[in-house]
């Protein structure tokens, strides 16, 4: 059976498509299900209704899709609830992506991205120690993460590398990291992704790792921090005109 399937409260009951039956973590289950709006998913495409998708998110600002499609091809796209009531049923995922414009008033469109989690970071003593975001020496990219940030310096306290923590929510926290362009090659990204991955677990949530496919040194970190590649893909909105 094909077709768009909707849930339009977050944990309401799944439509009896065709669901994903890789098992996942219990904190990522929860995480999807409030970040996403619905799991698991379906095939071809579950559309939720998530009023979050509506709400600023950890930087203020309002992310108005955010969607997770597995190897196997099975996806769900969280959209605000009145734009999912609008989604047309019968719409494959790429139809639904195509569709957003009209859906979200706005122009725009989707990219992907990978999307990785784990729950067994690479080991290691600590490389870097956790600072508020607010202190002097955290560069203004690290800034707007709140909370502590993680971070490498030099024997002069010069910023080297850092993490900063997107808390979507209780259950999940995605990680980013920079590196000066000084310390690149060293490996200190790695070893501070998986020392803030180990954090983030010690906190009760899981470690989530987003990037572009096409950046490589992004990918090897990951990897090497034990952020493995499952084959899951990330979905957002970028509004504005069609570069």
């Amino acid at each position: 059976m094909h077709g768009t399937a909707r849930a339009d409260t977050i944990g309401g009951v799944q439509p009896a498509l065709e669901p994903l039956l890789e098992p996942v973590p219990d904190l990522l289950r929860a995480h999807l299900e409030r970040w996403v709006g619905a799991w698991p998913p379906t095939r071809p495409v579950t559309v939720a209704g998530n009023p979050r998708r509506a709400e600023p998110g950890w930087d203020g600002r309002i992310a108005p899709l955010i969607g997770i499609v597995t190897p196997d091809g099975a996806a769900v796209v969280g959209l605000p609830p009145d734009a999912a009531r609008r989604a047309r049923a019968g719409l494959d995922l790429d139809g639904v992506l195509a569709a957003l414009p009209d859906l979200l008033g706005t122009p725009g469109w989707a990219f992907r991205g990978v999307f990785r989690w784990t729950t067994d970071p690479t080991p290691g003593p600590d490389e870097g120690r956790w600072i508020p975001s607010d202190d002097a020496r955290v560069p203004p990219w690290l800034r707007p993460f709140g909370g502590d940030v993680l971070v490498r310096l030099d024997e002069d306290g010069a910023y080297l590398a850092g993490v900063g923590i997107k808390r979507h929510d209780r259950f999940g926290h995605e990680l980013a990291v920079g590196t000066h362009e000084r310390a690149r090659g060293r490996g200190l990204a790695r070893r501070l992704v998986a020392q803030a991955a180990r954090r983030v677990l010690a906190d009760g949530a899981v470690p989530t790792y987003l990037h572009d496919p096409a950046n490589v040194a992004s990918a090897r970190v990951a990897t090497a921090a034990g952020f493995a590649d499952r084959g899951w893909q990330v979905i957002g909105f970028v509004p504005g005109a069609p570069h």
